[in-house]
């Protein structure tokens, strides 16, 4: 019976596992239309790589005919050509927190350097891969041809800073008698980089395709951490609509969405940063896609969005938006009020997500205050937790050990009523229950109501910040997973090393297994022994890359919980008494509740049912 209960679970198992890799399987449309974005991009970028590569061609060939340069250039290519050509050259806006590299080839961001923080190997952490593009500007129609402002080089007189200490750097870009501008502000201890795009006198020189322009951006994420695999799993692209909502891409795999409903913000989150991209009067929808995560690939993301803004170049229009280059540190991000950046934050939904904003990042940030080994605020943070919940452990034994004592009786009623009566065994073990004034599910629903602290650890651990570059013993750092032995090979499912706090932390669920198994009753399904028992094998491949500190949480509270078990049992638990007080509440006339009543008329009429199909 035991073996056939367990081929059915592991057959349950793998079918679910199955089942959810079909749903999450792209169907051929959602390739073939992936493709043909993909086709469009590829053909658009070519036929602006060609236009500006003629610009460029042509200028170089009017050098040393000065007098009909710019006569030729105006001619052939309008008040663009002289743009496409020149020499790329870097400026940096920089204050204490952020170090912020811009460049005049398309008047844009480079790349940037937040500062406090480094990679792992030590160097400065910077949100875009060095030697991939990066591209941030939009396209416009002049004399029927179309370019990018990312590729044209623009001019400047530098930065400049004002009476507050912010930074001030404008790009410019000439058109005969237009100009279009891009100016840029950074100010004092601030992660936030304000930009103005501004035109003037360019209404009968340019046109764009729609009644507005599209911001094209898209940069490539460079891998920050030591658990590559593991920071894959949390970069991604997410959004904001106006109303409020937050969305996110697909972090695992290869996915593309197309808004129509005015959107508030853009954000490429790494792991433990993120670069959050916002229009001061909203983007009227856009189009977003983010590449899967390859192991085989140095960077973890490649994310790119298109987005819509209102602009009218007769109208000399304007539009202004705020890059803000920030860690993912949740009272960082809960303090720009009103934008729902926490939501960068993978807290999970619900009662699980308030746990972890009301509850355990609260106590974390308090222990932080008064101690600075994160060992010890993780065991501190355990203690706290288990002793909360302690009333619910000690609950759910003594709940267990009504059921242990019970299990003679319960044998005796397996004796009498063999198989095929079902249904008489059924009532005449619920019938025993209510007698003896026990709830068969007592056990459980403590275990159940610990489910939410259980799974907001599970989702805090990985997004705390707090943890990255904090040693622990062994563990170099709490934020990624600790090894005490690198293998020269690969594990299927396992990885290429040994992590010892997640040995340790399958190590007491197996002890907290066994006491469990010890504490109640399980000779009706004897096959839940061998999977209650698989269940830390399971975990020990499972976590084998999740961050230590996440390990190390699960080994003090399944180890708190063993030791909170053998007192109980030691000090508070008496199975003699148990047993004597159900034998007296067995005495009592037994007084049927109205969900009791209608349990038994159910299996009543199941009975009756039952001899009517003979």
């Amino acid at each position: 019976m035991g073996d056939k209960n367990t081929n059915i679970g592991l057959l349950l198992i793998f079918g679910i596992l199955v089942f959810f890799w079909w749903l999450n399987k792209p169907n051929q449309e959602e390739i073939e239309r992936r493709r043909a974005e993909i086709e469009r991009q590829r053909i658009e970028q070519v036929a602006r790589e060609d236009s500006l590569r003629e610009a460029q061609r042509a200028a170089e060939l009017s050098v040393g005919a000065e007098s009909q340069s710019d006569s030729l250039l105006a001619q052939k290519y309008g008040l663009v050509g002289t743009a496409a050509v020149g020499t790329e050259e870097g400026l940096v806006l920089e204050n204490g927190l952020i170090k912020v590299e811009m460049t005049n080839k398309g008047g844009k961001v480079n790349n940037v350097e937040i500062k406090g923080y480094q990679s792992y190997g030590g160097k400065p952490l910077r949100m875009y891969s060095d030697d991939k593009p990066r591209h941030f500007g939009f396209a416009f129609v002049h004399q029927n041809r179309t370019y990018l402002t990312d590729e044209l080089y623009f001019t400047t007189e530098g930065v400049k800073i004002d009476g507050d200490s912010t930074q001030h750097l404008t790009y410019v870009l000439a058109m005969g008698d237009g100009l279009l501008t891009m100016d840029y502000a950074l100010a004092k201890n601030s992660y936030d980089v304000t930009l103005k795009i501004a035109s003037e006198g360019l209404g009968d020189k340019l046109t764009t395709p729609t009644n507005g322009i599209e911001i094209e951006w898209d940069a490539t994420l460079p891998a920050q951490e030591k658990g590559k695999k593991s920071e894959g799993m949390w970069s991604n692209l997410c959004y904001r609509y106006s109303d409020g909502d937050v969305e996110e891409l697909d972090a695992t795999g290869q996915d593309s969405e197309t808004e129509n409903m005015k959107l508030d913000w853009v954000a490429y989150k790494n792991q433990f940063f993120s670069s959050v991209l916002q229009a001061k009067d909203g983007f009227a929808g856009g189009e977003m896609q983010s590449e899967a995560y390859d192991p085989k690939q140095e960077d973890v993301k490649r994310l790119s969005s298109k987005l819509g803004v209102k602009f009218d170049f007769y109208r000399n229009d304007a539009a202004e938006f705020r890059f803000l280059f920030l860690p993912n540190y949740f009272y960082t991000l809960d303090s720009y009020e009103g934008m729902n950046l926490t939501e960068l934050l993978p807290l999970s939904w619900g009662i699980f997500r308030w746990v972890n904003e009301y509850f355990i990042i609260p106590v974390f940030k308090y222990l932080e205050s008064v101690m600075s080994n994160y060992g010890l605020i993780i065991l501190i943070l355990t203690l706290i937790i288990k002793t909360i919940i302690s009333p619910l452990t000690f609950s759910s034994y003594k709940s267990q050990a009504k059921m242990r004592v019970l299990k003679p009786q319960i044998d005796a009623i397996n004796a009498k009523y063999p198989p095929e009566k079902a249904m008489e065994r059924q009532q005449a073990t619920m019938a025993l229950y209510k007698k003896a004034g026990v709830n068969p599910m007592g056990g459980c629903l403590p275990m159940l109501l610990q489910m939410p602290i259980l799974f907001a650890a599970f989702r805090f651990f990985p997004a705390a910040i707090e943890l990255r570059g904090e040693s622990f013993l062994w563990a170099d750092d709490l934020s990624t997973y600790d090894s005490i032995l690198d293998l020269p090979f690969s594990i299927p499912f396992y990885g290429d090393h040994v992590s010892l706090f997640c040995l340790l932390m399958c190590v007491t669920q197996v002890l907290y297994t066994k006491f469990t198994m010890q504490a109640q009753s399980s000779a009706q399904m004897p096959g839940m022994n061998i999977m209650m028992y698989m269940m830390p094998v399971m975990l020990l491949f499972f976590f084998n890359d999740y961050p230590s500190g996440l390990c190390y949480y699960y080994f003090l509270s399944s180890l708190v919980t063993v030791i909170q078990t053998m007192v109980i049992k030691r000090f508070f638990i008496d199975d003699k008494a148990i047993l004597a007080q159900l034998e007296q509440n067995q005495k009592k006339p037994a007084k049927k509740g109205r969900f009791q009543e209608m349990y038994e008329r159910k299996l009543k009429e199941l009975e009756q049912q039952q001899r009517n199909r003979k």
